[in-house]
């Protein structure tokens, strides 16, 4: 095995949960192995801090993900799986949810979603590629899938010397995936839609605006395949979802169909453009939700990121009737709380409007995050009065 000795003082953050081992941050490699095997780690000064995967091709030398002396056998991963798996069904989730969440179920590079009875493997390092067979045994015997379905289709790969590749890797892909989610029946495109298929991190959030929609004209923003629209449909008077996507706004109508609702349109188009045809219009909406992808995937990105909300979040306030609701988020981990909060008091001012917070939130339970890694709580969800 190589032997991977840190820099002085490099240590300390992995002995507060972290996992991450950057090249820069290495002093030295001793012995011999292989890209992709698992590596020991030493402080400085010698002190063993665990086992990873390797890979010389990474910015991200070492990814630890044993602390003890196991080895990633079999047997390793079938119990980190369904430790994973138990910890779900303790706190209530049954049909659909994020079973095997990276670094924060301590296997990093791994992220594992069920859809029903399909499950979603996402790898997105080496090491985790060539245990591939292995979690794919695991999940054979812990769950018994009618699918199991390989979606790793990101950057991340590129950087690890791998290439995007999907597919079915055991059973077949049903015609139709339908979850139930909050009470709600919901299509699941897991072969092309975004992500693993569906946004499960938005799950308890989606569930809470119906505090907000009743009797209400809603609007919902890069509604993708219409989670919230459907949530909101329960009880609003009408509930109208924009997305650029055809695919996304077709499967919005065929949810509303699913679940009997007859109160949901959909406009298929780019988001800017149509609030900005409403501000023409001075068409108002009780409720406005803005739930977009990542503006940005790196810190350089930042700050046209942070633009782009603000402008986003400055038209649907324009767009509220007075005492209405602005449901907005960010999914990227880059800008920050802080920074997104401060947008958000920044397009207030610009709007001239008061606002309010009246609720906080972040990413459902299926996506727990360490407390020592800021990354791991990404999602930013508020609920605002506007006036």
């Amino acid at each position: 095995m190589y032997n991977v000795y840190l820099k002085k003082n490099e240590e300390k953050r992995l002995f507060k949960n972290e996992s991450l081992i950057y090249a820069n941050e290495v002093a030295r490699i001793e012995g011999k192995g292989t890209n992709g095997s698992l590596a020991n780690v030493y402080s400085f000064d010698s002190k063993y801090i665990g086992k990873g995967y390797i890979n010389h091709l990474s910015k991200v030398l070492v990814r630890i993900l044993i602390r003890d002396d196991s080895i990633d056998d079999k047997e390793f991963f079938y119990k980190r799986i369904k430790e994973a798996n138990d910890l779900r069904i303790e706190i209530g989730y049954t049909d659909s949810y994020r079973v095997v969440y990276s670094e924060s179920d301590k296997l990093p590079g791994l992220i594992i979603d069920k859809y029903s009875n399909c499950l979603v493997v996402e790898i997105s390092s080496l090491g985790m590629e060539l245990k591939k067979d292995i979690i794919i045994e695991c999940l054979k015997e812990i769950f018994n899938p009618v699918c199991i379905y390989e979606k790793c289709e990101m950057n991340l790969r590129s950087k690890e010397g791998l290439k995007d590749s999907s597919g079915e890797l055991y059973g077949k892909l049903p015609k139709d995936v339908i979850i139930c989610e909050n009470g709600l029946k919901m299509y699941v495109d897991i072969k092309d839609g975004q992500k693993t298929g569906y946004f499960l991190d938005q799950k308890e959030n989606r569930l809470s605006i119906r505090t907000y929609t009743k009797d209400k004209d809603v609007l919902d923003c890069f509604s993708n395949t219409g989670g919230f629209s459907m949530n909101a449909a329960l009880n609003s008077k009408s509930v109208t979802a924009v997305d650029i996507s055809k695919k996304a706004t077709d499967i919005v109508m065929k949810n509303a169909e699913l679940n009997g609702f007859k109160n949901v349109s959909v406009i298929t188009d780019d988001v800017f453009k149509v609030l900005r045809d409403f501000k023409k219009e001075n068409r108002l909406f009780d409720v406005i939700i803005l739930d977009p992808p990542a503006f940005t995937k790196s810190f350089s990105e930042v700050k046209d990121a942070l633009k782009g909300y603000k402008d986003i979040n400055i038209l649907a306030m324009k767009l509220i009737r007075k005492g209405g609701y602005l449901i907005t988020s960010s999914c990227s981990h880059y800008v920050t709380f802080n920074l997104f909060q401060k947008m958000l008091i920044e397009s207030a001012s610009e709007a001239h409007k008061f606002i309010r917070i009246i609720d906080f939130k972040t990413q459902a339970k299926d996506h727990p995050s360490i407390l020592s890694v800021n990354d791991t709580m990404y999602l930013k969800f508020y609920v605002l009065k506007i006036e």
